[in-house]
């Protein structure tokens, strides 16, 4: 079978992105704040956790963006919703079950958005002074924060250091003056390179850069010049992320012109070229949209096989309960996945009531996370041997037959082996390894629910 009808046939497929099994679209809201405080009961006091916190405002709204978040100038929201979010922390905090020194260790934070760091410095610290009283931060914690370059000053970058901050991300999407202006996030060359070197400046060394194909009006000579740029300034680490253009769901997505998108074919052109550009760069690809220094602790991870998915993309954090903070914002535990109200006014009555402000969740069982680990696995490391996992989970293999099943048109494709349980993709079996993913999601058949292109 020919190349173009692999990806006539693959690529335009609707899959979820599998930062979570079952996925968003199965969340219920049979899971509730009560729930949710009953499993935050049953963990394990010894095991460390991960804390994720979302402030959802920016400067202003990037034509592109899907996240919750809203443009604001004014400091006041911001300042009113620092002092819930404090709330939230000191009400959570006290629901935990403590371990036998009063604290929970934590070993990764991430604060994401929006843009996280339009905190006021006072408010920023005064929420992780409030952690601190509930968790006990591991000598060798990775602390972590979204950037828009555009707002990192030196005052910032000194701000994140009195904060405990050792990893940041910024968000850069592209460096062509066009593009940037097709997405309305205008941030010339410069600016970035001033934000960078703010932060080396105070010791913040470890350093992202979030990259973005299938932007209105990229093209090759775009996507190098965005990687040649990007080899410059050396981040450690970049994510890189297809555009999903659902105008449906986020209005202002409605102000790009859908004549300057990519067409299908070159979208996988973007895609492969940003790609290949990257490995030529010195950057090692990691999973599906990732790409590390060889000497990053992300790139030892994948060598050492402990690399993890979860809804921030692949990553080193190793614990088993992520609790989030803000709205929107998604948790998991051992017993299940959980979000927030991801409105801000709902949000804030429970918080302010004194109750765990989730509006959705699914509880997990064996099957699911059976399931999940075999999905996982697949999309970190493009092999998995599913009869393994099955015996860790004392189940037959009998259970995931209907995931043989899917997979053997990948097989015949020439995408995929199969040897006695064990799974590989082969060349371009790997750009789908979504599609791989999704033979073994025992919800997708039963709703279709809306998903971004395979590649």
């Amino acid at each position: 079978m020919g190349m173009v009808n692999l990806k006539e046939k693959y690529a335009s497929r609707t899959i979820p992105r599998y930062t979570s099994y079952p996925t968003a679209p199965h969340f219920t809201n049979e899971v509730d704040g009560q729930v949710y405080e009953d499993w935050l009961q049953q963990l394990n006091v010894l095991e460390p956790l991960s804390l994720y916190l979302h402030v959802p405002f920016c400067q202003e709204m990037c034509h592109y963006c899907g996240c919750n978040t809203k443009a604001t100038k004014q400091i006041a929201p911001i300042r009113a919703y620092g002092d819930l979010l404090l709330k939230e922390v000191h009400l959570i905090g006290g629901k935990l079950k403590q371990a036998a020194d009063g604290k929970r260790q934590v070993q990764h934070i991430h604060w994401g958005g929006g843009t996280p760091s339009l905190l006021p410095r006072d408010i920023f610290l005064n929420v992780i002074d409030a952690l601190k009283e509930y968790f006990d931060f591991l000598p060798d914690i990775e602390h972590a924060i979204e950037l828009d370059p555009r707002t990192v000053t030196p005052f910032l970058a000194e701000t994140l250091v009195m904060g405990g901050i050792n990893r940041t991300s910024l968000g850069v999407q592209d460096f062509d003056l066009e593009v940037q202006k097709a997405i309305g996030r205008v941030q010339p060359l410069k600016v970035v390179e001033t934000a960078v070197q703010a932060l080396r400046d105070v010791g913040l060394s470890q350093i992202n850069f979030d990259l973005m194909y299938g932007l209105p009006l990229q093209t090759e000579e775009t996507i190098r010049q965005t990687v040649e740029y990007t080899k410059q300034l050396a981040p450690g680490r970049v994510a890189l992320f297809g555009y999903a253009h659902v105008p449906w769901f986020k209005k202002h997505q409605q102000l790009i012109k859908e004549e300057h998108l990519p067409d299908a074919e070159a979208r996988i052109m973007l895609s492969d070229v940003s790609r290949e550009a990257l490995i030529e760069a010195g950057y090692e690809a990691i999973g599906l949209d990732h790409f590390a220094l060889p000497s990053d602790e992300m790139a030892i991870a994948l060598k050492e096989h402990r690399l993890r998915r979860n809804f921030q993309g692949y990553t080193t954090d190793q614990a088993d309960t992520l609790i989030g903070f803000g709205p929107s914002s998604i948790g998991f535990l051992p017993s299940g996945y959980i979000q927030n109200s991801p409105d801000m006014r709902g949000w804030a009555r429970q918080v302010e009531e004194g109750t765990a402000p989730i509006v959705k969740g699914v509880g997990v069982h064996g099957e699911d996370k059976l399931r999940s680990q075999i999905i996982m696995e697949l999309m970190t490391y493009y092999a998995v041997d599913v009869f393994d996992i099955c015996a860790q989970h004392g189940q037959s293999p009998e259970i995931v037959a209907d995931g043989f099943e899917r997979l053997q048109e990948m097989v015949e494709d020439g995408l995929a082996v199969i040897r006695e349980g064990h799974i590989e993709l082969i060349g371009e079996g790997r750009r789908y390894v979504r599609v791989a993913a999704a033979a073994f999601d025992a919800y997708l058949p039963k709703q279709a629910a809306r998903h971004s292109v395979a590649v």
